[in-house]
């Protein structure tokens, strides 16, 4: 019998599927001896054992009928394999939604993606690497691992960390709920996507900030969501600007716009509340890195001043310690909260139980807070770091807004239309310098080149070299 071995996994794996092979494709026909055990180890240069196990499992599965004293036969009846036709290459999914994720996925400059070759980065979104936060995670991670149930976690998040989230909340952004209130997800994604499938039909109208979280206002297109841009001044969402036709849902960024980085003032945040009120809607607050602000303390959640019920309030631990963590969490008003809990069973049964447990225990015995601190520190630092350079090396071609918060800047170039904002883009990737447009970040762009920077994942020396570079690219490209 001859037998060629693929090389693809253990000898015992290849060898039963070449035997398998052999007489399914007729080279072996049925009644036929199978060589003996040691013959056929010998021809195939592998042990004995390794053919006997291979053997067993083809008795097991009914390809082989061993005989007393005579050996083993090709089982009867086998039919050999008739090869099937393939069927003519069918059209890719049609469905509505699939259409709605192409639609989104297509974009040719999809943020987040970091430019190839770049040795310095203005990238949004790059983790703050933390030598002491790396340790300190690794040793809670290992000590939940120990203690954790091997069970389906809980649906809606683990009471220690539900309880660590409201105390955290209630003490930083002024939101006063029960732990049961509190959903834990999968960062604000999961939280957008579950408030999509919970408050809205295909069809239903979501306002969005003009402009807008990429990823947020994507989920709610592919939901089937009608949007609604609204535009954004210095005072955050224009309230005098809500459709007259009422949305089912409003999503906002007040504590730190993004990306512009405004922050909404208290009358338009009483203004929205009101609106919401009024006309039966819903608020979705996302307060993506509202804990760090740089000129005084964070300011409270739009959530702390509803009386109303209307808000879903959304924060995020992976913003805050490491994006691979995928943790965050939902404050739904009470009378939402079974129909949230039950999305988030269907959507996954529960977030990972070890993380959580690591998490609620890194609150608890006051790591959390420390990390912030010492975070908050270096991403001032840095941030001054970058107000400098840019101002030195690009003062006379710039205009910043100044958030005082966040992670990053809005920079628009004086004098510069989008296309020579791309331009200057292509031209710094050149150079080795990542740099990154606001366009994606609005429905309906305006023709003025603006860029996104950030400046959470580079060292104050390295902000500095990279703004050097800046400036050169900046004078290479001035028009």
């Amino acid at each position: 019998m001859h037998l060629e071995l693929d090389g693809r996994g253990p000898l015992q794996t290849q060898l039963v599927r070449a035997l398998k092979d052999a007489v399914l494709s007729g080279r072996v026909a049925q009644g036929v001896r199978f060589p003996p055990t040691r013959a056929l180890a010998q021809q195939l240069a592998v042990s004995r054992n390794t053919v006997l196990a291979a053997y067993e499992q083809l008795r097991a599965e009914g390809f082989m009928q061993g005989r007393v004293g005579s050996g083993s036969y090709v089982a009867t009846p086998i039919t050999p394999a008739a090869p099937v036709p393939r069927p003519a290459q069918r059209g890719l999914p049609e469905t509505d939604y699939v259409r709605r994720l192409r639609a989104c996925h297509d974009h040719p400059r999809m943020p987040g993606r970091r430019v190839e070759g770049a040795r310095y980065s203005f990238q949004y979104g790059v983790p703050f690497t933390n030598p002491l936060l790396t340790s300190a995670w690794s040793r809670a991670l290992a000590h939940a691992a120990l203690y954790t149930p091997p069970t389906y976690p809980t649906a809606h998040g683990s009471p220690a960390l539900r309880a660590a989230a409201s105390e955290y909340i209630a003490h930083r952004r002024g939101v006063i709920c029960s732990p049961e209130d509190i959903i834990i997800v999968a960062g604000t994604q999961q939280a957008i996507s579950l408030t999509a499938r919970v408050l809205l039909d295909p069809g239903d109208a979501a306002v969005i900030e003009e402009p807008q979280y990429f990823a947020s206002r994507e989920a709610l297109y592919t939901h089937g969501a009608r949007l609604v841009p609204v535009a954004i001044d210095r005072e955050g969402l224009r309230t005098d600007d809500l459709p007259s036709e009422p949305p089912r849902l409003i999503c906002v960024t007040p504590s730190h716009q993004f990306p512009t980085g405004a922050l909404m003032s208290l009358p338009r945040r009483l203004a929205l509340l009101d609106y919401a009120n009024r006309h039966d809607c819903w608020i979705f607050e996302d307060d993506y890195d509202g804990e760090f602000r740089y000129d005084a303390q964070p300011h409270a959640a739009l959530r702390s001043l509803d009386e109303s019920g209307r808000v879903v309030y959304v924060g995020s631990f992976s913003k805050v310690l490491f994006p691979s963590l995928r943790l965050g969490y939902v404050v739904v008003p009470p009378c939402l909260r079974d129909d949230f809990i039950s999305a988030k069973w269907v959507d996954d049964f529960g977030s990972p139980g070890i993380e959580q447990a690591a998490l609620a225990q890194f609150m608890a015995d006051g790591s959390f807070e420390r990390h912030l601190r010492r975070t908050g520190k270096t991403l001032k630092q840095r941030r001054e770091a970058l107000l400098e350079g840019l101002r030195t090396h690009g003062g006379e071609f710039l205009e910043i807004d100044d958030s005082h918060a966040g992670m990053h800047l809005l920079v628009w170039l004086r004098g510069r239309d989008a296309a020579q904002g791309e331009a200057l883009i292509a031209h710094a990737a050149t150079r080795a310098l990542g740099l990154y447009s606001i366009a994606p970040y609005y429905l309906n762009a305006p023709d003025r080149a603006g860029l996104l920077m950030g400046f959470g994942a580079m060292s104050v020396a390295e902000i500095g070299e990279a703004t050097k570079l800046f400036g050169e690219c900046l004078r290479e490209t001035a028009p």
